[in-house]
């Protein structure tokens, strides 16, 4: 079979979600003999039984789930299509936005930016994907992402268009809870000699700048906890277990998310953010709408 009949696939398919042919004859408004005869065909065009009776219901045939899962992509996706294609604002741009975060990113922070988006236009689709830098710029050069929120900006590479566009900077915070930070407030920073720390992984660019900081004041904190995710290591922090890292850009946010205090400042570390695109210059309402916001939040 070199092709495929999609109106036997979609009968195919609103059966297997219902579990009965009756169903599937109310959802698509067709009689029984004319969608169990239009599965039938699609089953002898796969060369494979997709359902089994069990009582009064259909079952999938092992088949029968793989053909189903399929079905679910391509009919989400068609879904997708029209929504974007029908759901364009005024402006001319489709109101869905897909925005990576590197896993990195405070969370509070990067919410902070990405609200700004939806006040441009309410209607707008928000469709946030966190992951790795590396994997959501490959997603972002097939166009799969609008935008990167990133705390580090795309390593150079001349054989694909990407563009860094600095949002700002912000110094950096150290938090605990009341107990904690009425403990190790007292002489900072020299108290943070042997003090329980949470700290982001070593690949982390939050982590890079920390350990000179700590090395320059010859302090070797005892680090209970290393973490990929920023909101697990806060709330770890919020927790009790150490004292951890954030941007003071949002230090009250924080503060009251996690119900915290601060513990002090580096104002001499510096940490930067980028919006990374597949476009020089930005013009998409949306996109405009987040780095304005988080240019306003940083300072820049």
């Amino acid at each position: 079979m070199d092709w495929l009949n999609y109106h036997h696939l979609l009968y195919f398919w609103s059966v297997a979600k219902h579990g009965t042919v009756a169903k599937a004859c109310e959802e698509l408004r067709l009689a029984q003999p004319t969608i169990s005869g239009q599965i039938m065909l699609l089953e002898q065009a796969l060369g494979e039984q997709l359902f089994v009776r069990t009582g009064r219901r259909l079952a999938l045939t092992e088949m029968g789930r793989v053909v189903f899962k399929y079905a679910e992509d391509i009919f989400a996706t068609g879904q997708e299509l029209l929504r974007t294609v029908k759901g364009r604002g005024t402006n001319g741009y489709p109101s869905r936005l897909v925005v990576g975060m590197a896993d990195v990113v405070s969370k509070p922070l990067a919410t902070q930016f990405l609200k700004s988006a939806l006040k441009v236009d309410p209607s707008t689709l928000l469709i946030c994907r966190e992951d790795k830098l590396p994997f959501l710029l490959t997603d972002l050069v097939v166009h799969e992402l609008d935008l990167v929120i990133s705390d580090a900006p795309a390593p150079p590479n001349s054989n694909v268009r990407i563009y860094n566009h600095l949002l700002g900077e912000s110094g950096v915070t150290l938090f605990a809870t009341a107990t904690l930070a009425a403990r190790y407030r007292r002489s900072f920073p020299q108290s943070l000699q042997g003090a329980p720390m949470l700290l982001p992984t070593a690949d982390a660019i939050l982590r890079q700048l920390l350990n000179p900081w700590l090395a320059q004041r010859e302090l070797t904190p005892n680090i209970v906890g290393e973490f990929d995710d920023s909101m697990t290591l806060k709330a770890f922090g919020q927790d009790g277990y150490g004292i951890f890292p954030g941007a003071t850009a949002i230090e009250k946010e924080i503060c009251r998310q996690y119900q915290v205090q601060v513990v002090g400042r580096l104002d001499s570390v510096k940490h930067y953010f980028y919006a990374i695109t597949a476009e020089r210059k930005l013009k998409h309402p949306a996109v405009l709408a987040i780095v304005q916001a988080a240019r306003r939040e940083l300072h820049s």
